[in-house]
């Protein structure tokens, strides 16, 4: 059996779901590389990232580099003799990194690879109506979730699945999964298969403002899955047009209706303290909306002080 000195890099709560439960399950963890502190907040204060936070409350050793290939931070590295990388939502490493530890650098990725590489799997798995998922632990290479897979679990996707409830999900299976990889590379009996090369794969694309916006004009399934493959986040939005005011709207909350009407698309009908907006076949129910400069609110309470009127209709 190896005797494994590990190194830990992430920085998000999901990393430390990871690692917390590599500590439960007593490894040696002989550092944790994080991103460094950011301001945060209104008050612009640095702030330490979820896995600072956790390493600190273990009495870790903590890196926190900017440039992963600055000459010092690699002797650093080399003096803490690990045999071993973990990386859990990390940034892309250079290979004077990942090539260093004798026993490789591994990855836990929040899909079925090869399918989802890239910076958002767990939104557009969702987004796209995957009825499953997964999570994957692979060798890295020099590119982005290319390397060889060593073990994989498969996950069903619930119809009421958000990306947070997912993530959660994931997360855990995921800590599970990467304890089973370190016993496979610690018992020497790790195998991995190669990723294919060809065929069409889906991407996980970096989320930004214009694949997050709601198109009202979409079917009514395809607006549904985009509305709750970013909530919590990034959360998608639109915007509304109110008796002459036009202001951006955030969806946090949302269900759906299928029914025939003849109302024109985006028109917003308020009925029984329900806010529903018209698709071409049904409606979308805002169960929770954020208005600008507000808080996001259940459709009840925003309605208490907020008004729709008959010409409402959101773009």
């Amino acid at each position: 059996m190896r005797d494994l000195r590990i190194l830990f890099m992430g920085t998000p709560d999901f990393a430390v779901e990871t690692l917390k439960t590599i500590i439960e399950n007593n490894y040696n963890v002989v550092g944790v590389i994080t991103a460094p502190d950011r301001p945060a907040g209104r008050g612009r204060k640095l702030r330490a990232s979820a896995v600072k936070e956790y390493a600190l409350s273990k009495n870790l050793h903590i890196l926190q580099p900017t440039n992963l290939k600055d000459e010092g931070f690699i002797e650093e590295l080399k003096k803490l003799q690990a045999n071993l990388n973990i990386v859990v939502a990390f940034r892309m490493l250079p290979k004077v990194v990942w090539d260093m530890p004798a026993y490789g650098t591994f990855n836990l990725h929040a899909s079925l690879l090869p399918d989802y590489r890239g910076a958002a799997p767990i939104n557009w798995a969702i987004i796209n109506g995957e009825q499953k998922t997964g999570i994957t632990t692979f060798f890295i290479d020099e590119k982005i979730d290319t390397g060889h897979i060593i073990l994989q679990k498969e996950m069903e996707i619930e119809k009421s699945d958000t990306a947070g409830i997912l993530h959660d999900k994931l997360m855990t299976a995921g800590a599970s999964l990467v304890i089973d990889t370190i016993k496979a590379i610690e018992n020497e009996t790790v195998t991995t298969k190669e990723q294919p090369k060809e065929g069409e794969l889906k991407t996980a694309y970096k989320l930004h403002r214009e694949n997050t916006k709601i198109d009202w004009s979409k079917d009514l399934q395809t607006i549904y899955n985009l509305i709750r493959g970013l909530s919590p986040y990034p959360t998608a939005w639109c915007t509304l047009y109110n008796k002459g005011e036009e202001v951006s709207v955030k969806v946090y909350g949302a269900g759906m209706e299928k029914q025939e009407h003849n109302f024109d698309v985006g028109k917003v009908i308020v009925e029984d303290s329900i806010i529903k907006v018209a698709v071409t076949n049904g409606y979308i129910i805002l169960n929770k909306i954020q208005l600008p400069g507000k808080k996001a609110m259940e459709a009840k309470a925003l309605l208490n002080g907020y008004t729709f009127y008959k010409d409402a209709k959101m773009g």
